[in-house]
């Protein structure tokens, strides 16, 4: 017996006297509920909810939601040209009244005044709460459009998720995984193989000039810078790309280029079949094949 080799005196004291214990003294389960208390009140801070507790011998709590979104909208309407519009007009307008509250509502949905700030406050509290967990714009959509309208909306909430960093690293893939991505083989003399692209939406020249055709070879990088019209024909590049690149370095015997309308045409294919030039289109949405 360990007391027995001991001289110990064993004094009992109350455990309402004991009132600076520590942890280690008290049971478990008292100590786990203090630890999901002070969770649940801050899981109600992040979602807005005020917390008021009273009282020393228990818990009396007032919890209180504030509808601050509905509040902000009724205000942004009164600011509105557009509302104002409408509500001027109401005895025409058939599908839009004013409510008990005194807002405009499309049928039953609440109208959404144009306010940059406040659509992008309705649209985070719609994908980002707590309670919705990144909803997909189909469904999110489907959801704000029960209680809220707005011209343009669903367009809106396709933008706004397709800029949720966390819904584009998590969304399910439908279709079949993709390959691993290859390098191009290393061209074994200069103008060879080349690539080419479009540069568009630049001003206009004196010659009416608004793009540029870029035209590289993939083993010295050297270009040319080919001064065109966006809506040149493709018979009208068939002549530059013939004055131009095959005047001065003979056909090539690739070319690598996106899927331009103009370079998958069946005139440009013939042409280049015929010149035994082997086309080598890049895959959507992967603008770095053709790239330097």
């Amino acid at each position: 017996n360990v007391f027995t080799d001991h001289d110990t005196n064993i004094q009992n004291h109350p455990g309402k006297a004991n009132v600076v214990a520590d942890a280690l003294s008290r049971k478990s389960g008292m100590v786990a509920g203090i630890k999901v208390e002070e969770e649940i009140i801050r899981d109600l801070e992040r979602l807005g909810i005020e917390l008021f507790v009273r009282g020393q011998q228990g818990y009396w709590a007032s919890l209180r939601i504030e509808p601050d979104l509905i509040s902000r909208i009724k205000e942004a309407q009164k600011e509105d040209s557009e509302i104002w519009t409408i509500v001027e007009n109401l005895d025409k307008q058939v599908e839009f009244r004013i409510d008990d509250d005194n807002m405009l509502c499309q049928d039953t949905r609440l109208v959404v005044p144009n306010d940059v700030s406040l659509r992008e406050a309705l649209l985070t509290e719609a994908h980002s709460s707590p309670f919705l967990v990144h909803p997909g714009s189909t469904k999110m959509h489907h959801d704000l459009k029960k209680y809220f309208w707005r011209s343009g909306m669903k367009r809106d909430v396709a933008t706004f998720v397709s800029r949720c960093l966390i819904c584009q690293q998590v969304k399910i893939e439908h279709q079949r995984a993709s390959g691993l991505l290859q390098q191009l083989d290393i061209p074994v003399w200069k103008w060879d193989e080349i690539s080419m692209d479009f540069v568009t939406g630049l001003p206009q020249t004196q010659r009416r000039h608004d793009a540029i055709w870029v035209v590289v070879d993939r083993l010295t990088k050297s270009a040319h810078f080919l001064p065109i019209r966006k809506d040149y024909f493709v018979s009208r590049l068939a002549e530059i790309f013939q004055q131009e690149i095959v005047r001065l370095h003979s056909t090539p015997s690739a070319i690598v280029s996106d899927k331009d309308p103009r370079f998958a045409s069946r005139f440009w294919k013939g042409l280049q079949k015929a010149w035994g030039t082997r086309l080598k289109f890049s895959t959507a949405f992967h603008p770095q094949t053709d790239g330097q």
